[in-house]
């Protein structure tokens, strides 16, 4: 027995591990999405049947370790990571500009880093708190989804227009998953999500690929010259690796009060509750550059914390996907058959103590290798990517995935599908619905169009 558990300590640790060099890599390289490069993955070990356990310290290593390098290209050269940093380019540019991107790193790093050690205790009180009203829950949970879509629509910058948008989106959604269960192509019991989700996120870059097919528009997109990128230098003033020194005590209430408040929040966008309250925050102060530096530490904290309580609250306490995190990016873990199913997942095989260890190793691993190479390594990092990784080459791999995920999904006709929902979603995102209110209306959507029929 003590062989064996020394041996699954070791699988866990290897797989953190593998987690934080994988996805130190991929969350370098600017224009990925999270969901399009932490599902595949996931899924995969979860088809090849290894332990519960070494799956969830990998997906958890995973999080934390994309989450805090994902901000780093938004940082240094202004372009997002992925669709989590994608507020920050307003700000991070700012700063750049005032050649403070070195020293905003390290405070990002640290927030990032603060965010982890806060959220993965309340996450795991707060689900063991829910385990007693899981049913209830379970059974009110569709609601909760459309409460959480006008909650965003009505808090977003555009108000009218995000809440016009809700239910056009679901009737999107809902056609095309009507439309797959006329034809056969899926069963009636199955929900068709993953795939939608992607074409949420990929949504803005499928609309510009369009365009380019329109000669009007591709001429005024030409260009002549490359594109230079100026990295600023890596010197900083900070010399400790501290987070609580690194941070003032401002920094660190801005960072510290959010991370707990998204823990209850779980139920809700984590794109949408990051803009929502960094912003809140950064608003506060009156000088436009510590207005900046302010939002960029604060979300770099609600990232990791709404990511880690999206996947450990669902999971740990209710074993279904009440999340954006958990229908998204953490959906393998519920359900990949014939080795997951929804009755017969992680939520179900593990034991609450096997669980914590699992999450907190994981959480552990990831967040000291990980903040230890971004507060010292993240312009030489970022400098090897964007020299040796063509970024054409890194969108046709996640564009591959998303076709690939598509099919398995519900078959051929939702490659269509995903590329009709990546236009709608597109198209809206460029007017201003942002990507919290468009993922709560496809979660929302089964109940809204529901009610609808009953009511006309």
């Amino acid at each position: 027995m003590i062989v064996i558990e020394i041996t699954l300590l070791l699988g866990m640790i290897i797989a953190a591990l593998g987690a934080v060099t994988i996805y130190t890599f991929i969350g370098f390289i600017p224009g990925t999405d999270e969901t399009s490069v932490l599902l595949p993955i996931s899924l995969a070990l979860v088809l090849t049947g290894l332990h519960p356990m070494i799956i969830l310290t990998f997906f958890i290593a995973s999080i934390v370790t994309l989450n805090l390098t994902n901000t780093m290209p938004t940082a240094l050269v202004g372009l997002p990571g992925g669709v989590m940093s994608s507020p920050m380019i307003e700000y991070a540019i700012d700063v750049k500009n005032r050649g403070y991107s070195a020293n905003i790193i390290q405070k990002m790093a640290a927030s990032s880093a603060l965010g982890v050690i806060i959220s993965v205790p309340i996450s795991l009180l707060l689900a063991s708190l829910l385990i007693p009203f899981a049913e209830n829950i379970r059974v009110y949970a569709p609601y909760l989804f459309v409460f959480g879509a006008i909650f965003l629509a009505l808090t977003s910058k555009h108000k009218i227009l995000s809440l016009f948008a809700i239910l056009p989106l679901a009737i999107v959604f809902q056609s095309l998953r009507h439309l797959y269960w006329g034809l056969g192509v899926v069963p009636q019991e199955v929900n068709v999500t993953i795939s939608f989700f992607l074409g949420i996120t990929i949504g803005p870059l499928l609309v510009s690929l369009f365009q380019l097919l329109n000669k009007q528009i591709l001429k005024t997109l030409e260009v002549n010259d490359k594109k230079t990128i100026t990295i600023p230098s890596d010197a900083t003033k900070e010399k400790t690796l501290n987070p609580f020194k690194l941070l003032t005590k401002e920094e660190r209430k801005n960072a510290s009060i959010p991370a707990v408040i998204v823990n209850f929040l779980f139920v809700l966008s984590p794109v949408g509750l990051t803009i929502l309250i960094g912003e809140s925050i950064g608003r506060r102060q009156k000088d436009s550059f510590k207005r900046s530096t302010t939002t960029m530490t604060s979300m770099s904290a609600i990232i990791q914390a709404t990511y880690m309580s999206g996947i450990v609250i669902p999971l740990f306490a209710l074993g279904i996907p009440l999340s954006p995190v958990a229908i998204g990016p953490g959906a393998a873990l519920f359900n990949a058959p014939p080795v997951f199913t929804p009755d017969n997942n992680i939520h179900h095989l593990l034991t609450r103590f096997e669980f914590t260890v699992a999450v907190v190793l994981g959480a552990t691993i990831a967040v000291v290798i990980s903040y230890i190479l971004i507060s010292r390594y993240a312009r030489p990092i970022t400098l090897f990517i964007l020299k040796r990784i063509p970024h054409e080459a890194v969108l046709g791999v996640f564009v591959a995935f998303i076709i690939l995920l598509a099919f398995m999904d519900a078959g051929f006709i939702n490659i269509f599908g995903v590329l009709l929902v990546g236009i709608v979603s597109g198209t809206f995102n460029k007017m201003g619905v942002n990507y919290g209110v468009q993922f709560m209306s496809l979660y929302a959507a089964p109940t809204l169009i529901n009610f609808l029929i009953g009511v006309f």
